[in-house]
């Protein structure tokens, strides 16, 4: 007999200054995650924006501005264009592996090189290997980290030069985080790449969807998820996707830049 289901309290945090876009202020609504239902729950709160870090669920609640939209690829309609039909045949000899949500010293490592390197000065630049292992080990739902190595030698495994922190959900996957090498010239678009692996994965396993959480028009860094048709968007209507001329107008707007998803940062949350 499953326990019985308990509606969720949800929480708003203090607004304080937009990571996305300057000037701004931001505010959050949040609830736990936790109980029998855990799982059922970020399910449903997924499926109207929600994302999910630790045993948190939250998503944007700002009072005068709604730039961040909840978007998500189809999977199973996703046709890859030349450029990225050459990014996935650049990096066809990578291994890809789903482990467990333990972290390791390794993932830790290359995770403090992509924030110098890309995020130099932001909050997570403050993460010590503690913390590290609570973003990726505290999780109510079926979470992996899926690692991209280089192939190894003498039977033992290649360098790691990727990851994605991922959970499973009802219907399809959700990318929370992924981080890579940035010095690999050989491998570059490998934050793309990684995008379109988790797309190509889910619909060889029949997930109808690839959550990327939240596209902010006006924000360079955030223009990248835009790239993958065919992209949903979250209406006030529910689900809605981008009609061709808008997303090939939005695609114009992003520079050649590789960028793996950004998370909107919740250590403020835990302090107010």
């Amino acid at each position: 007999m499953s326990a019985p289901f308990r509606f969720p309290r949800f929480f708003v945090t203090n607004p304080s200054p937009c990571p996305y876009l300057p000037g701004r202020s931001e505010r959050k609504v949040f609830t736990e995650l936790n109980g029998d239902n855990a799982a059922e729950l970020n399910d449903a709160l997924g499926r109207i924006g929600f994302r999910r870090s630790q045993n948190v669920a939250y998503r944007p609640s700002c009072a005068d501005c709604s730039a961040c939209v909840s978007v998500r690829v189809v999977a199973g309609e996703f046709t890859p264009n030349a450029t990225q039909r050459k990014l996935i045949r650049r990096n066809s000899d990578l291994i890809v592996t789903a482990c467990k949500p333990w972290s390791t010293e390794e993932q830790f490592e290359l995770l403090q090189r992509y924030l110098r390197a890309r995020h130099p000065g932001g909050g997570m630049t403050e993460m010590d290997e503690m913390d590290f292992a609570d973003m990726v080990e505290q999780t109510p739902v079926e979470s992996h980290v899926v690692e991209y190595r280089e192939p190894g030698e003498n039977g033992r495994p290649g360098r790691l030069i990727g990851a994605c922190l991922t959970d499973r959900q009802g219907d399809g996957l959700s990318m929370i985080y992924s981080f890579f090498d940035t010095e690999l010239e050989q491998r570059k678009g490998l934050g793309n790449f990684i995008i379109m692996d988790h797309i190509l994965r889910a619909a060889k396993a029949g997930l109808p969807y690839v959550y990327l959480g939240y596209w902010v028009e006006g924000s360079q860094r955030m223009q990248y998820k835009v790239l993958y048709r065919p992209l949903e968007k979250l209406s006030r209507s529910g689900w809605v996707r981008f009609e061709p001329q808008e997303q090939a107008q939005a695609i114009r707007g992003v520079l050649p830049r590789d960028e793996p998803p950004l998370p909107i940062e919740l250590a403020g949350i835990f302090r107010k």
